[in-house]
């Protein structure tokens, strides 16, 4: 079987150089679903990616001086009327070139050749034979596994290209001329098995890409992007306790020092022991000026009688930004608000301002739902990162492993893991069994292997007999999900005793609650939370 391993950021002793302007490769987003693990996959290899919207203009990307472009697939046929086109500077900058389905036939056709339905479609997996020389495949075997999904074909190459790769339904799996390359199939999924290696063959054997965008080289550029940003000006921090926020706070702090004020707001919707891990880690470990407010009585009262999820979000994110601007008015002044937006994030919330291809899937607590008289500028210095790449951050910048591996926590917090309306009541409960679950699967030495892992408390109640009495009582479900960025997600095979030995604390320690399931859903079609 064809496999390989996939790195991430390196950690602290693996970063070495500071370069002022690392690497850089840009993908143009067609549609495809798999535009932001492209981007994924090229970090992996140390060199830095950003996503554009696919006709984007040269102005928007030259400032990262890109050693090459990447073109994704997507669902359109290069041939009908409006169909997505090719921007010119792509070939005029004279840089090296990868399309990947949709982007092979653009080129294809902007270049002279034909593309054509195919009579026979291919999607899901197949074997590709490599048939020409190219630096592509360099140090491949000759027929490799890959992941096809294409209704069209290219009928005929565009001048002076050849063909590198076919199948049994693709004369032309792969093409080349010089530093263009086009691949039918998707070396950046897993069902690619050495697509990672033919991804890194085109960063550095075609772009001459050196992989020098490292943990400690974002560190350097971002804390002088901030100091000169900031300049002499205050930041108010918008400090949750996760990972991002965490690790926003102690990269800021590292830049401008006092003049960050990190505010801790305890909403009365968090985990159990969070409040006294925040005042720990960030007052008496890093020293910061920690402002801790307990406003979970206010987060209860705009709460009360709600029920829909989506208002819940925004009641929550309101009540923050009004909390924020009070805190403000005592503490200030201050120019910035500064948040722990992810790149995931952006894409989750996005909007035709933000992509003209990703569809809106819910109001995300760091991107959606801020009013538009805001009174801060938004300084929000990790939303191009993905979660482990903030991970390996945080572990440069010192913060403990216990916040680092911190599981991700929604914006509204146990506000969208109860389903229904919020109470005192119902939370207390909700708190002990997500705190049972923690605590089971770390002590099963699952805690890194698992995405993430979390208890909900359903609206209905079940019948149960415990002792000689009947229950009555609360539905608990049990959420844990495997993942690479939070943007797919599969629900995790935990071992039967765990699921056992979770099930009988639960229902034995926690009064309320009298049954425990477990969520089998993926992502798609469900999300990660169920609210």
């Amino acid at each position: 079987m064809q496999t390989e391993e996939r790195s991430t950021l390196p950690l602290p002793d693996e970063a070495s150089g500071s370069p002022a302007s690392p690497d850089a490769v840009v993908v143009l987003d067609y549609g495809s679903q798999y535009a932001q693990l492209i981007a994924r996959r090229v970090r992996e290899a140390n060199v830095y990616c950003e996503v554009f919207p696919f006709d984007t203009g040269w102005e928007s990307v030259a400032h990262l001086r890109p050693k090459g472009v990447i073109l994704s697939g997507g669902p359109a046929s290069v041939y009908e009327p409006g169909a997505p086109t090719l921007p010119a500077w792509v070939l005029e900058q004279d840089l090296p070139v990868l399309g990947i389905c949709y982007g092979m036939q653009l080129l294809a056709q902007s270049l002279g050749g034909r593309v054509a339905p195919a009579t026979e479609r291919e999607y899901g997996p197949a074997t590709i034979e490599v048939v020409g020389s190219s630096p592509i495949f360099a140090d491949l075997p000759e027929r490799l596994d890959v992941w096809m999904s294409h209704g069209d074909r290219i009928e005929e190459l565009p001048e002076g290209f050849t063909a590198l790769a076919r199948s049994d339904n693709s004369p032309y799996a792969a093409m080349g001329r010089g530093h263009v390359i086009g691949l039918q199939f998707h070396p950046e999924v897993a069902h690619t098995p050495l697509g990672g290696t033919i991804l890194r063959n085109f960063l550095f054997d075609i772009c001459g890409c050196e992989g020098n965008w490292t943990a400690a080289s974002f560190i350097d550029d971002a804390v002088q992007r901030i100091r000169a940003r900031v300049g002499k000006d205050r930041v108010l921090l918008a400090l949750s306790g996760g990972v991002d926020s965490a690790v926003t706070a102690a990269l800021i702090h590292r830049a401008i020092g006092d003049q960050l004020t990190p505010v801790f707001v305890d909403t009365g919707l968090l985990r159990e022991g969070e409040p006294e891990t925040v005042r720990e880690v960030f007052g008496r470990h890093f020293h910061m000026n920690l402002v801790s407010i307990d406003a979970s009585e206010r987060f209860l009262t705009r709460l009360r009688g709600v029920t829909d999820p989506e208002q819940k979000r925004k009641i929550v994110g309101a009540e923050f930004i009004s909390v924020f601007e009070e805190a403000a008015a005592r503490h200030g002044p201050f120019r910035f608000l500064a948040q722990g937006t992810l790149y995931p994030d952006v894409i989750e919330s996005a909007t035709p301002r933000d992509s003209k291809t990703a569809a809106k899937i819910k109001t995300h607590h760091n991107v959606g739902g801020l009013p538009e008289d805001l009174q801060f500028e938004l300084l929000e210095p990790v939303r191009m990162l993905f979660k482990d790449e903030v991970r390996a951050v945080g572990r440069l910048l010192g913060l403990p492993e216990e916040i680092v591996q911190r599981q991700p926590f929604p914006g509204p917090g146990l506000a969208v893991r109860i389903l229904g309306e919020v109470t005192p009541e119902r939370l207390q409960p909700l708190r002990r069994a997500d705190a049972i679950v923690r605590q089971e699967i770390e002590a099963a030495g699952l805690g890194n292997d698992v995405w993430q892992f979390f208890a909900v408390l359903l609206p209905v109640k079940s019948t149960g007999v415990m002792g000689d009495q009947r229950t009555y009582a609360d539905v608990c479900a049990i959420r844990a999900v495997t993942s690479e960025d939070a943007m797919t997600a599969d629900w995790a095979r935990l071992p039967h005793d765990l699921l056992a030995r979770m099930s009988n604390r639960i229902v034995n320690e926690v009064p309320g609650i009298n049954r425990v399931v477990y969520d089998i859903t993926s992502k798609p079609p469900g999300t990660i939370e169920w609210e």
